[in-house]
């Protein structure tokens, strides 16, 4: 089908803006900022409360989004976008409040390093130890240790799918399911098809991933390392279930695509979707979309079954 008329509508609108491949890294975070923070009155959550945690690289900061007094709820770990160079817990902010009210668990935001300043891995290495933390300490916030998920959207989902690997690996934490909004999976050379279909004229575009990849990767990275690249793992059994959402619109469409496929012939349950007329970045952009919201409460209601 067609791009979403509301989608089309904040395409139309962000005519004109230079190419993030022309921005500094400042000038690319002061623009993610400004266009993904919250609008409106966000969602109200029973409780929000920042932290900030100690890991063995340093501090981490979080936020807790609880949804409802009451017995240890299940939490969801979330990693946000941006390539691994941009965002905050502030430009999730909203998305955060919807997904502990609709799956009915306390969601808790992770302020990864970002790079430059920390290529990979140190962003997964934050996560990991936060996810750690989260079980080790969830009686101190109402979590419930033995239902832990980890999510993310774009390269945050990346981030969510290589710890799921690395928990498996390490034999720890356990994690009950993983939550992945248009997750990237592999390496973009060679291309596939959505790569070819959208890779321009969209928010997502080929050249912005590789400035993205430039700032995030080290030097010598691995493009066979599965923590970077989910799609490289030769095998995908005994991993958590996934609810995996992808967008028509979006070069990492079949990313998300093909890692659902290879869980499924794993072994392990998938419910997949991919969201038509939409493209990347729909779920932070969700107030401003209404085909957005809906397809953010059907995962959450997904979520919701997997961490009861």
């Amino acid at each position: 089908m067609a791009l979403d008329p509301q989608a089309q509508r904040l395409l139309d609108a962000a005519q004109g803006l230079a190419p993030v491949e022309t921005l500094s890294v400042e000038e690319a975070r002061a623009r993610f900022i400004e266009a993904f923070r919250s609008r409106g009155e966000p969602e109200s959550v029973w409780k929000v409360e920042d932290r900030v945690i100690q890991t063995p690289d340093g501090e981490v900061p979080i936020r807790l989004y609880t949804p409802r007094d009451g017995a240890p709820l299940p939490v969801l770990a979330y990693f946000h976008g941006g390539g691994g160079v941009v965002g905050n817990l502030d430009t999730h902010d909203a998305l955060c409040r919807m997904l502990a009210n609709a799956a009915d668990c306390i969601v808790a935001a992770v302020d990864y390093r970002l790079a430059p300043e920390h290529k990979y891995p140190a962003g997964l290495n934050d996560c990991f130890a936060t996810t750690r933390w989260l079980v080790d300490q969830a009686a101190t916030f109402r979590g419930d240790p033995c239902r832990i998920a980890v999510g993310g959207d774009s390269a945050g989902a990346s981030l969510a799918a290589g710890l799921a690997l690395v928990a498996r690996e390490r034999g720890g934490p356990d994690i009950v399911a993983q939550l992945l909004f248009y997750p990237m999976m592999d390496h973009f050379d060679p291309p596939k098809p959505s790569h070819q279909e959208n890779g321009s004229g969209y928010f997502l575009t080929l050249s912005g991933m590789r400035w993205f990849l430039d700032h995030y990767l080290p030097h010598d990275f691995d493009r066979t390392d599965p923590y970077l690249f989910p799609l490289q793992c030769k095998d995908l059994r005994y991993l958590p279930p996934a609810v995996i959402l992808t967008a028509e619109y979006d070069p990492l469409r079949d990313d998300g695509k093909c890692f659902a496929e290879q869980l499924l012939q794993a072994g392990v349950p998938v419910y997949y979707k991919c969201v038509e007329g939409m493209m990347h970045g729909f779920t932070v952009m969700h107030n401003r979309l209404n085909r957005a919201k809906s397809a953010i409460k059907e995962a959450a209601f997904h979520m919701k079954a997997l961490l009861q």
